[in-house]
C-alpha cells in the first residue's frame, strides 16, 4: 500500500549510499563475508535506509533477505532468518530457489535435540542459505536488531566468521537507545569493531542544510526563515519528525504542541474511527500484524477494514507489507499505551489471543504468551509460555528458554482473578508442578551462561517441598558454582555428597567424579588423583557409571603423568579408553580417545603418538556420528601435535579435512587458530589475518580462555611484518586482560612480548619501552617460580620458552645477544623435538657471534642449519631473515653440505640444467625432502630419523609421491629427482 510517505525523499544520505553499497557488494570478494550495523536514534531513517540499500543491491544482482526481529526479546529463536525465508518463498518464481527455501524452513520445524548440539543447526542452517543463493552474493538485511534472539546472535557470528562458506553480507539496524547496561549486544559490536570486514555506522541526524531541504521537498518550496528555524529546534534534524511537522505545515495544521506526543496523538485523534481503532490495534500487537489477524481483533467488515487501514497510511501511521502492517514509527505504540484504560487494553490483547489460539503455529506460542498474560489472564499464558520454552529448547534456544520458564514461573505464582461464571469462558487454573517450572528454567539459565540466575533458582528449587532430594540439590549447585568460576564453594558442595549417608552410591560416585574433574583444572592434581580413585572405586559397584569412569580416569591419568608417573597415568588413560569402548556410548568414547590425546601431545610431548592417537579417535568418532564436534577436536589436537613437530604439509590436510565439518564456538575457534599457526609460520600474512579476524568473530560471542592464543598470533604475525608497536600492544593486552595461570601460555606470551621489544631496538624503528619490559621481566620470574612447583611434563615444556625469554632479554642488555643463552635455547628445543623454535635460536646465536665477530665459522654452520630447518617447514619469513643476516655476514648457505637436522634440496642456480618442465612441481615441500633422502638411498626408518618423522608417516609420503610422479619403484623416482636436480 502506497502512501506519501513513501515518497519522501531520501536526503542526506547519498554518501552513505554509496559506501554501503561498496562495503556489502563491491568489496566483499567470493566466500568472504562483511557487514555493516547501522545505530542511531529512533526516526533517523534506519529502516528507510535499509529499504533504500537493499532494493538497490537486489537490481545489482544480489540475493537479498529481509527480516525483522521481534518486539518481545528472546521470543522465537532465529525468527528474523525465518521470516526472510517465508518473504522470499512468497516473491520468487523460480522453482530451484523455492525448493530450497522451502527446504532451509523444513529444516527448522523437524529440529530436534542431538549430541552434536547447537553448533550442527548452524552448518545446516549454512548450508541451507548456501542452496538458496545458488552461487550469487547473499545479503541478510535484517532491522530492529536490538531485539534480536540469541540464536539468531550466534548465527551471524558463524557466518560472518566465515565458516558458513558463502559470500554474505549483513547489514543491520540497531536503536542506539537501547544499547544500555547490560545489553548482550553491547559487547558483541565492541569487538567486532575491531575487524575490518565489520563496520559500525552511527547514522546521525540530519544538519541543517539537510533538515531544510527535506522540509522544502515535503511541503513543496522552501520554508520561510522563521518556520525552517521551528522546524529544526524542533525535530533536531530527526528526519521523522521532520516529515511530520512539514506535512502539518503544508497541510495547515496550526497549534501544534512542542512535543513529539502531541504531535502523535493529534495525527490519531483526526483519524476516522474505525482507522483510530486499526492504529490501537496494532500498536498493541506484535509486528507485523498480519491483516487476517488484525480482521480478527478489530472485528470490521472487510471492506471498511481495507478502507480504515488506507487511511491509517494515508496519514503516514500505518506502513503496509505483505506480511502484515507495522506503526510508521514504534514510538507511536508507547504513545499510544497510556491512551487506553486498562479494560481497553486487555481487552484488545484478548482478541489477539483468541484469534492466535484459533490457529496455532509453531510462531505463535511466545505471542500467545505475550497477549494472554497482558489480557490478564495467567491460566492462559502459562500453557503458552511453557510451550514456547520447549520450543526453544527443540531449537537450542536456551536463553530464550530461559526467559519464557521465567515467564511461565511468574505466571503460575500470579493470583487467580475472581471467577466469571462458566459461560463467562474463562479456563479453571492450570495445575503445574512449580518444581519442574524451576528446575527448567534453572538447567535453561545454566546452559544459557545465566549461572547467578541458575543458582537463585537453584534455591527456590532446594524450598520447595516438592522438589529433588539433596543429594541431587547439592551436585546440580555445585555444577552451577564450578560453571560460574566459584570453584571453593563447588568442592564443599561436592564434599557434602561424598559425606553424607543419605545419599545413593551413584549420586556420590558422581560428585566424586566431578570433583576429581575439578581438582584437576585447579591445580592440585595429587588432590585430583586420590579423588579419582574414590570415584573409580565406587564406580566399581555402580552399574552404569561409564560417564562417571571415563571423568575419574581423565582425571587420574592427568594427575599421574603430572606427577612425573607417565607410565601409570597412561595406563589409567588407556583402561578408560577400553572401557568406553565396551559401553559403546559414543560421547564416553569420544571424551576417552580426547583426553588420551591431549595427554600425549600436552603435559607428556610424546607427540608423534599422540597424533596417531588423536586421528583413529577422530576416525572412531566419526563412525559413532559425532564427526562435527568431538572429531574436529581431536583433529585439533592432531593440527597443533603436527605443528609442533614440524610436519607443517601434513598439519595443513588435517585441519582442512576438519573445517569442512564447518564446526561453530570453540571447535570453529580451535581450528582456525591451528590454521593460523601455519599461517604465520608460512608468512601468509593474508591468510593470517583473515582467520584471526574469524577468530576474534566467534569470540564477541563469548571465549576467554581462547584470547591468549589468539593474541599470541597476533605478535607474531606483526613482527614477522615489522610492526613491533602492535606486537608489543598484542601481548600488553594479554598480559591485562588475561587470568590465566597457564606457565606455558604465559610464558609464550612473554618470550613474544620480549622478541618484540628485542626486535624494536635491534630495528631502531620503535623506542623500546622500560615499562614494558619491566612488566615482562616480572612475568618471567612469576613463570618461573611456578613452573618449579609443576610437574616434570609441564616444566619441561615451560623450561624452553623461559630459554628463549633469557636469550632475548640478553638481547636487550647488550643489544647483541648472548650466544650462549641462544645455544642453550637451540639445545633446549632440538631436545623436544620443536624445529622451528630450535631453528629461531640458531639464526640469534648466528646472529649474536657474528655481532661479536667471533667464531665466524661456527656461526655460518649455523646459519646453514637453520635455513635447511626453516626451507623444510616452508617458513618463508624466517627463511628471508636468515637469508639476509647470511648475505650481510657473506655465508654461503647453500654451497656446502648442511648439517642440519633436516636438510632440504638446493635452490635452482641461474641456468638450470634440468628440463624445461619441471616434474616435480607437483610435489609439496614436505615431499620433495622425502625424495630427496629416497634418492640417497635411506630406508624409511633413516628418513624418518632425519626428518623427525615415524616411520609410518614416511610410507604415506613415498606412496603419495610414487602416485603423483606415476612410479612404481623407488630407483625410477629417484631417476626423476636427479634429473630435475639442479647442479
Amino acid at each position: 500500500m502506497a502512501s506519501d510517505v513513501d515518497t519522501a525523499p531520501l536526503v542526506g544520505r547519498v554518501g552513505t549510499l554509496a559506501t554501503l553499497r561498496s562495503a556489502l557488494l563491491d568489496d566483499v570478494a567470493p566466500g568472504q563475508t562483511a557487514a555493516v550495523f547501522l545505530t542511531g536514534e529512533s526516526g533517523v531513517g534506519k529502516t528507510r535506509l535499509l529499504a533504500e540499500v537493499g532494493e538497490r543491491l537486489r537490481q545489482s544482482g544480489a540475493l537479498v533477505l529481509t527480516g525483522t526481529c521481534l518486539d518481545i526479546g528472546d521470543a522465537s529463536p532465529l525468527h528474523p532468518v525465518r521470516q526472510a525465508l517465508r518473504r522470499l518463498d512468497t516473491d520468487v518464481a523460480e522453482a530451484r530457489t523455492t525448493s530450497a527455501v522451502r527446504g532451509l524452513l523444513q529444516v527448522f520445524d523437524e529440529e530436534t535435540p542431538g549430541p552434536d548440539g547447537a553448533g550442527a543447526l548452524l552448518e545446516r542452517v549454512s548450508q541451507g542459505l548456501h542452496l538458496v543463493a545458488g552461487g550469487r552474493p547473499l545479503v541478510l538485511v535484517l532491522d530492529d536488531l536490538q531485539w534480536v534472539d540469541r540464536s539468531t546472535r550466534q548465527l551471524l557470528l558463524y557466518l560472518l566468521a566465515g565458516l558458513g562458506d558463502l559470500q554474505l553480507s549483513v547489514l543491520a539496524a540497531i536503536r542506539a537507545e537501547s544499547l544500555r547496561g547490560a545489553h548482550p549486544l553491547r559487547r558483541v559490536l565492541t569487538e567486532l569493531r575491531r575487524l575490518r570486514s565489520v563496520r559500525v555506522i552511527d547514522l546521525l541526524p540530519l544538519d541543517r542544510a539537510g533538515t531544510d531541504e527535506l522540509a522544502a521537498a515535503i511541503v513543496g518550496a522552501p520554508l520561510p526563515p522563521e518556520a525552517a528555524d521551528q522546524v529544526w529546534q524542533r525535530s533536531g534534524g530527526n528526519p521523522f519528525v521532520v516529515e511530520e511537522l512539514a506535512r502539518d505545515r503544508r497541510d495547515g495544521r496550526d497549534g501544534l504542541s512542542d512535543t513529539l506526543r502531541e504531535v502523535f496523538l493529534d495525527r490519531v485523534d483526526a483519524l476516522p474511527q474505525p482507522a483510530h481503532a486499526v492504529v490501537h490495534a496494532v500498536a498493541a500487537g506484535v509486528e507485523p500484524v498480519e491483516h487476517w489477524l488484525l480482521a480478527q481483533v478489530v472485528r470490521l467488515p472487510e471492506d471498511e477494514l481495507l478502507d480504515a487501514v488506507r487511511e491509517a497510511v494515508a496519514h503516514r501511521l500505518l506502513v503496509g507489507a505483505d506480511d502484515g502492517y507495522r506503526l510508521r514509527h514504534r514510538l507511536v505504540a508507547e504513545i499510544l499505551a497510556h491512551e487506553l484504560l486498562p479494560a481497553e487494553r486487555a481487552a484488545l490483547h484478548r482478541r489477539y489471543a483468541e484469534a492466535l489460539t484459533a490457529a496455532p503455529a509453531e510462531l505463535h506460542q511466545a505471542r500467545l504468551a505475550h497477549h494472554w498474560r497482558q489480557a490478564g489472564e495467567p491460566a492462559r499464558a502459562l500453557p503458552a509460555a511453557m510451550a514456547a520454552a520447549r520450543e526453544a529448547e527443540r531449537l537450542h534456544g536456551y536463553a530464550e528458554a530461559h526467559r519464557h520458564w521465567s515467564v511461565a514461573l511468574a505466571l503460575a505464582a500470579t493470583p487467580v482473578p475472581v471467577p466469571v461464571p462458566p459461560d463467562g469462558g474463562r479456563p479453571a487454573p492450570v495445575e503445574v508442578d512449580r518444581a519442574e517450572l524451576l528446575s527448567h528454567a534453572a538447567e535453561a539459565a545454566h546452559h544459557s551462561g545465566e549461572h547467578a540466575r541458575a543458582l537463585t533458582l537453584l534455591e527456590e528449587l532446594a524450598a520447595d517441598a516438592s522438589g529433588p532430594p539433596a543429594c541431587a540439590l547439592h551436585i546440580r549447585r555445585a555444577r552451577y558454582l564450578a560453571a560460574a568460576g566459584r570453584s571453593a564453594p563447588a568442592e564443599e558442595e561436592y564434599r557434602r555428597v561424598l559425606e553424607s549417608a543419605d545419599c545413593t552410591p551413584r549420586e556420590r560416585c558422581t560428585a566424586a567424579a566431578r570433583l576429581a574433574e575439578l581438582l584437576l583444572h585447579l591445580g592440585r592434581y595429587a588432590e585430583a588423583g586420590d579423588q579419582a580413585r574414590e570415584a573409580l572405586d565406587l564406580a566399581a559397584d555402580v552399574p552404569g557409571s561409564t560417564s562417571e569412569v571415563v571423568l575419574a580416569s581423565a582425571a587420574l591419568g592427568f594427575s599421574e603423568a603430572f606427577l612425573e608417573d607417565q607410565t601409570a597415568g597412561l595406563a589409567v588413560m588407556r583402561r578408560a579408553l577400553e572401557t568406553a569402548e565396551r559401553s559403546g556410548r559414543p560421547e564416553d568414547v569420544a571424551c576417552a580417545y580426547l583426553h588420551l590425546a591431549e595427554l600425549l601431545t600436552g603435559p607428556l610431548n610424546i607427540l608423534e603418538e599422540g597424533v596417531v592417537v588423536a586421528r583413529r579417535g577422530a576416525e572412531r568418532v566419526a563412525e559413532l556420528g559425532l564427526g562435527r564436534t568431538w572429531e574436529t577436536r581431536l583433529l585439533a589436537v592432531a593440527t597443533n601435535g603436527l605443528f609442533r613437530v614440524g610436519q607443517w604439509a601434513e598439519a595443513e590436510k588435517v585441519v582442512a579435512t576438519a573445517l569442512r565439518h564447518r564446526p561453530s564456538g570453540a571447535d570453529a575457534v580451535e581450528l582456525l587458530l591451528a590454521r593460523c599457526r601455519l599461517s604465520v609460520g608460512y608468512g601468509d600474512v593474508e591468510a593470517s589475518d583473515r582467520d584471526l579476524e574469524a577468530v576474534a568473530t566467534v569470540l564477541a560471542g563469548g571465549g576467554a580462555r581462547h584470547v591468549l592464543p589468539m593474541l599470541i598470533l597476533r605478535a607474531g604475525l606483526a613482527m614477522w611484518q615489522g610492526r613491533h608497536d602492535l606486537a608489543r600492544q598484542a601481548v600488553q593486552r594479554g598480559l591485562t586482560e588475561s587470568r590465566s595461570d597457564d606457565v606455558i601460555v604465559l610464558a609464550t606470551l612473554a618470550w613474544h612480548g620480549l622478541r618484540a621489544e628485542a626486535e624494536a631496538a635491534a630495528s631502531r624503528t620503535v623506542e623500546v619501552d622500560p615499562t614494558a619490559v619491566r612488566r615482562l621481566r616480572e612475568v618471567v620470574e612469576r613463570v618461573t617460580r611456578k613452573s618449579e612447583k609443576a610437574g616434570a611434563p609441564v616444566r619441561y615444556v615451560a623450561d624452553g620458552f623461559l630459554a628463549l625469554c633469557d636469550a632475548e632479554l640478553s638481547r636487550l642488555d647488550d643489544g647483541r645477544g648472548d650466544p650462549e643463552l641462544w645455544g642453550r635455547s637451540a639445545t633446549e628445543w632440538d631436545r623436544r623435538n620443536h624445529p622451528y623454535p630450535a631453528a629461531y635460536s640458531r639464526l640469534r646465536q648466528a646472529e649474536a657471534l657474528l655481532a661479536r665477530r667471533s667464531r665466524v665459522a661456527t656461526a655460518g654452520k649455523l646459519l646453514r642449519q637453520a635455513h635447511a630447518m626453516a626451507q623444510s617447514l616452508g617458513a618463508v619469513p624466517l627463511s628471508a631473515e636468515i637469508r639476509t643476516l647470511a648475505g650481510r655476514a657473506r655465508v654461503t648457505l647453500d654451497d656446502a653440505p648442511s648439517p642440519a637436522p633436516v636438510p632440504r634440496p638446493r635452490t635452482a642456480p641461474a641456468v638450470p640444467a634440468a628440463p624445461t618442465v619441471d616434474e616435480l612441481a607437483v610435489l609439496t615441500a614436505r615431499e620433495r625432502e622425502v625424495l630427496a633422502a629416497v634418492a640417497e638411498g635411506l630406508t624409511n626408518k633413516e628418513i624418518g630419523q632425519r626428518l623427525f618423522i615415524s616411520e609410518r608417516t614416511i610410507g604415506v609420503h613415498v606412496s603419495h609421491i610414487f602416485d603423483k610422479l606415476q612410479v612404481r619403484t623407488r630407483v625410477q623416482a629417484s631417476a626423476i629427482f636427479l634429473r630435475n636436480r639442479p647442479e
